[in-house]
């Protein structure tokens, strides 16, 4: 009786394993759910003098400036090894960066593979202005929202 309980109960965890197995297959091959942005790599904004501007939030915000405008360094998730960073950045309010889009801001998203992800927003019918660039922090790429509003995407080298 010993042995025959044992090979049920081991058959039985054996369909249970296997039907997890299973369906964690299934559900990963067609919930086609790839991670797009992870957060806020930076937000620009048009002003009359970015000089000005940058030198007012420095002296009453406190943020610690640079020639690009601020730098927020940040842990991501729960490892508390890996360093990420926002960009905080004021522009010229004659700036051609943010075209074609009208706005006076725009909002850069962090991204994971960025290839992979520009071949899904295309098969989206999603607006790619310009082709992915690369540079010694990331790879860039600019993209329309539902509203005209130009949106960089950014995969970070952290």
């Amino acid at each position: 009786m010993k042995k025959t309980t044992f090979i049920i109960i081991l058959a039985l965890a054996t369909s249970f394993g296997f039907g997890f197995a299973f369906k964690t297959i299934i559900t990963t091959n067609n919930n086609n759910t790839m991670k797009k942005a992870t957060g806020i790599g930076g937000i620009f904004f048009k002003c009359k003098d970015p000089k000005k501007m940058t030198e007012w939030y420095q002296k009453h915000l406190g943020l610690n400036t640079n020639p690009y405008g601020a730098t927020f360094e940040w842990y991501e998730g729960a490892d508390n090894t890996k360093k990420a960073q926002t960009q905080w950045t004021p522009f010229a309010e004659t700036t051609k960066y943010f075209e074609p889009s009208t706005k006076d801001f725009m909002i850069n998203y962090r991204v994971e593979n960025l290839d992979a992800l520009v071949e899904e927003l295309k098969k989206e019918g999603v607006t790619i202005v310009d082709k992915i660039e690369a540079y010694d922090y990331g790879k860039f790429v600019h993209i329309l929202d539902a509203e005209g509003n130009k949106i960089e995407l950014w995969e970070p080298i952290d």
